[in-house]
């Protein structure tokens, strides 16, 4: 490449973004350069924007934000195949020791060296190149868009709190939030084979956007009371972060299923721990997801899974703060900035 620099959306300080010329990352041996054609706006990205900080990841210097990406792999490192030049990729945006106890059992989202896109101090993807190691740059066909592609992110989380929840052909699935993620849990649900994917949520125009990507049924917690309905669900899944959703989910779950946290609340929550004794609920959180992307390459690819038509607004570079503003209105589903724009 001739040029040194890259335009890059650059989040300053908490709630101020600024366009800036920044320097085009050089790909260290086992690592690919990607132009990046689109970045889906994560909930994260949003909270970094207006907070400055995720529990303990505080943003203490400039940083990049963005890492539902993907692109077309211009350069690659002195140890990677130059075959890859030109090839279409969805970037896993992590990075693990691959030695520590975790790494070594497969769960290399909980490195406790672990380095993501876009969690301080690490740079994201709201730029038109960034690195990544090779082996998680994943070839996309040509028949998947990069849009699609770069919600593979997204899809994941989906996919490894489908797998937690252990949802399989005839269960039964209570998902608590439809937002992006709970829209896409939903899809997965019924990828899965889910027989029944029911979804709450408060809003009128999501619990619609619910019945379009498959959930069989949609219910307003605000107007019943999910606790009482009897549901008895083999798996509740919560994307909203909402005390009372998550208590609520508790309590339909029939004995001996399951319950997965994935949205962002409180970091202290009250829990009917007698109902989770008594009924033997296995409880879990999410974080991130491992080895999840070969499978959301094909759900996607498929059309199990539909990714293209959450897309509800493209934005460049120089309109990063109205993607993440975007994100607060109930009819986007997802927001995607697009560097070459």
């Amino acid at each position: 490449m001739t040029t040194q620099t890259m335009r890059a959306s650059v989040l300053v300080e908490q709630g101020r973004l600024r366009v800036d010329e920044v320097r085009i990352p050089e790909p260290a041996a086992d690592q690919v350069l990607v132009r990046i054609a689109s970045v889906g706006v994560c909930g994260s990205d949003v909270h970094y924007f207006q907070h400055g900080r995720i529990g303990d990841f505080v943003l203490d210097s400039p940083m990049i934000l963005g890492h539902e990406a993907a692109g077309v792999i211009v350069a690659v490192g002195a140890g990677v195949s130059p075959d890859r030049v030109g090839r279409r990729v969805a970037i896993e945006p992590q990075r693990a020791c691959r030695v520590c106890e975790q790494c070594r059992h497969g769960r290399y989202n909980l490195c406790p060296a672990i380095e993501f896109y876009a969690t301080p101090p690490i740079d994201g993807a709201f730029a038109e190149y960034q690195a990544i190691q090779a082996d998680y740059a994943f070839p996309v066909p040509d028949s998947m868009s990069l849009e699609a592609a770069a919600l593979c992110e997204p899809l994941s989380v989906g996919i490894w709190s489908n797998q937690k929840a252990g949802t399989a052909p005839g269960s039964r699935v209570l998902v608590a939030g439809a937002g992006p993620v709970g829209v896409i849990i939903t899809q997965v649900a019924r990828a899965f084979g889910a027989s029944e994917v029911i979804v709450s949520d408060v809003s009128a125009g999501r619990r619609e956007a619910a019945l379009r990507y498959g959930a069989s049924r949609v219910v307003d917690p605000a107007a019943e009371d999910i606790a009482t309905l009897g549901l008895e669900v083999d798996a509740f899944i919560d994307a909203s972060g909402a005390e009372a959703a998550v208590r609520d989910g508790v309590l339909a779950v029939r004995p001996a299923g399951r319950v997965v946290l994935v949205g962002m609340g409180a970091d202290d929550v009250t829990l009917p721990v007698s109902r989770i004794q008594n009924r033997e609920l296995i409880l879990t959180g999410v974080f991130r997801y491992a080895n999840t992307w070969p499978l959301a390459i094909e759900l996607a690819a498929s059309g199990r899974v539909d990714l293209d038509s959450m897309v509800t607004g493209r934005y460049g570079l120089d309109d990063v703060e109205a993607a993440l503003t975007a994100t607060t209105d109930p009819r986007t589903l997802k927001a995607v900035v697009r560097p070459g724009d």
